[in-house]
């Protein structure tokens, strides 16, 4: 086979299992000579074959120049377009902690200019940790949501204390209340009557005022910033315009009794495209008309244009890892024709929760035997004892490789970084995968494969 010729059926494998695209959040990824999946560090690149070969499966393998790069793109992007349209407040980018709160998910988002958004006490005492260890700059910002606890408002003060600009959100009446002493800024949420497009069902939510009751509020002490979340991977820009024309109505409202109001927070719920066969907005078209947006209603309600904060985690997060598993058998599906099943050494409701929990969409390639031409429609059944611990693709099906045209086959489960190690569990006592880190042409261990001893323990065994 010619160069030429070689060059052109790589290209289109790649374009079939949608690997290189930046709209797909894949442009790391490729396909090496031998058909087998190869992530790109620079110019350097790491074989996931061999990976898995020498570390076995099930691996989770994370990135963190994805997380580096993602950050930094976002930051420059919305700064260029505040420059650009003539916005004059500033923007400031927070991770939010709760997408993923491994170290190495976190570190490369401060290191490239984010800020924090935490959750818990829990997540703020790894803030102090960090604080304490000389690891991040005083100056960084930490935004701090979910309720109030007595432990939570406690590290809260300590690090405002020591100079930390720690802004508490306030979420309730009791919250308001107990904020009432507290000597730093604040902010507080709104839960504006806004629907949109997403993942998450925002029928009743218990989560902040309504606009009625803020608006009867009048004056808060210290309230610098206002906040919203509308939802988790939202689908459409006007999900994100929409609820930010309503949000900037009502920020005019409460700045004439509120002076010191300069932010408007727009919460998480940047969309990350899990299903690379559908169109999806880009970060620069979404970034682009959340600034226009903010200018033009803002210039029209006369108001001072705030700063802006977005608490896009999974939108950072989930690209930076895939999740690796070997098929171990096959077996047929009734009544749903040539379609079989292909069983995994590990579990989708222990590893990747949101298969079941929210019916996550993922994006499946071979590892290896990626340059073949047979393949065989399939679903996936987990290694538990549950029914529920699959994956059909919504119903539809995977295709992949003919397990009988193969040695051994592993498949690659894209974007799993955000939200499943922290919901992961251990159904039938399996084991959770081992997690690897893929940075400067190294591979660390950040977690080893659980042996059964160690499984057994977490129970009382």
């Amino acid at each position: 086979m010619t160069t030429k010729s070689a060059k052109k059926k790589k290209n289109g494998f790649r374009k079939f299992w949608r690997l290189g695209l930046e709209e797909c959040n894949t442009q790391m990824f490729d396909i090496s000579p031998d058909g087998e999946l190869v992530v790109r560090e620079g110019n350097y690149q790491y074989n996931i074959f061999d990976i898995v070969k020498k570390y076995g499966t099930p691996t989770e393998i994370m990135f963190p120049t994805i997380i580096e790069n993602r950050v930094r793109d976002l930051i420059e992007t919305f700064n260029a377009y505040i420059k650009v349209l003539g916005y004059k407040g500033k923007f400031f980018y927070h991770y939010a902690m709760k997408a993923n709160q491994t170290k190495e998910f976190v570190l490369p988002a401060v290191a490239e200019g984010a800020h924090l958004d935490v959750a818990s006490a829990n997540e703020l005492y790894l803030v102090k940790r960090m604080i304490e260890q000389d690891k991040f700059n005083a100056k960084i910002r930490v935004i701090c949501n979910g309720p109030k606890t007595d432990k939570y408002m406690s590290l809260v003060e300590e690090l405002k204390g020591k100079g930390l600009i720690v802004v508490p959100i306030i979420e309730d009446f009791n919250e308001l209340e107990r904020m009432a002493k507290f000597k730093g800024e604040v902010g507080i949420r709104v839960n504006l009557d806004v629907k949109v497009q997403a993942h998450w069902d925002k029928k009743f939510n218990r989560f902040g005022f309504t606009e009625e009751e803020l608006t009867k509020l009048g004056k808060v002490r210290n309230l610098s910033t206002l906040h919203y979340h509308i939802s988790k991977q939202i689908e459409t820009i006007d999900g994100f315009t929409k609820p930010l024309k309503r949000a900037l109505s009502l920020f005019a409202v409460m700045k004439e009794k509120n002076p010191g109001l300069d932010t408007l927070d727009i919460g998480g719920g940047g969309g990350v495209p899990f299903e690379k066969k559908k169109h999806f907005y880009s970060g620069k078209s979404l970034i682009s008309q959340i600034v226009k947006t903010a200018k033009k209603e803002c210039d029209k309600l006369g108001i001072k244009h705030p700063n802006l904060i977005v608490e896009w985690g999974s939108y950072v997060a989930a690209p930076a890892q895939i999740t690796i598993y070997k098929i171990l058998a096959e077996k047929e599906v009734g009544n749903k024709g040539k379609v079989k099943w292909y069983v995994i050494d590990g579990s989708f409701m222990n590893d990747l929760l949101d298969t079941w929990a929210i019916h996550q969409k993922w994006h499946v390639t071979p590892v290896n035997y990626m340059s073949t031409h047979k393949l065989q429609p399939v679903w996936f059944a987990g290694s538990s004892c549950d029914s529920d611990d699959k994956y059909t693709a919504g119903g539809e099906y995977t295709m992949l490789p003919r397990l009988a045209d193969c040695e051994e086959l592993y498949v690659a489960f894209f974007d799993t970084g955000a939200y499943q190690d922290a919901l992961a569990s251990h159904h039938c006592l399996l084991s959770s995968p081992a997690k690897l880190i893929a940075q400067n042409g190294e591979i660390k261990i950040a977690r080893r494969r659980e042996t059964s001893e160690e499984v057994g323990k977490m129970f009382g065994w």
